[in-house]
């Protein structure tokens, strides 16, 4: 049977001093799966897109901003991952320059520039539970990239594997 995962872009957009990275604080449908989560900005590659193409298009539409300068730091696969057990499969990006002034919010939640340091420190933030396993790695200083696997079962990751090329 052939692996179909949801194919998806997550970025991690730096501020010019590299100091603060800007996430979407998901807190305004309570029905969403990542309701009150802090996460990157991204989504589905929709048909015919690269994954840069996808990236670009996500942080136009969730953020106002258009990417210049983007860095793939890897891929994740997530098996399970999904509200209904969906595979996803992410290209996972830092964004070190953009033009634009970001968006307050989006119909998603509020968007905030958040210390890399806060997101980098073990329970400062609301995030998937997943998340601490891969972060080091998005924003190691290393030039080569990451690519990994983390299942999860029932919401909650069940492992992590990677390795760097």
């Amino acid at each position: 049977m052939p692996y179909t995962p949801i194919l998806a872009t997550l970025g991690y957009v730096l501020s010019p001093d590299g100091r603060s990275v800007l996430l979407i604080h998901r807190n305004t449908r309570p029905e969403d799966t990542h309701y009150g989560k802090f996460n990157g900005l991204g989504g589905k590659i929709e048909r015919g897109e690269d994954i840069v193409t996808a990236m670009k298009r996500e942080l136009r539409e969730e953020a106002g901003i258009e990417a210049t300068r983007l860095w793939l730091r890897g891929t994740i696969n997530w098996p399970g991952f999904g509200k209904q057990g969906e595979d996803w499969l992410g290209f996972i990006y830092i964004i070190r320059e953009f033009s634009g002034e970001p968006h307050s919010a989006n119909p998603e939640g509020e968007l905030a520039w958040v210390p890399v340091q806060t997101l980098l420190t073990p329970g400062a933030l609301n995030l998937w539970e997943g998340d601490p396993h891969f972060l080091p790695l998005v924003f190691s200083d290393t030039p080569r990239q990451f690519h990994g696997v983390m299942p999860y079962r029932d919401g909650k990751p069940i492992g992590w594997t990677y390795e760097w090329v």
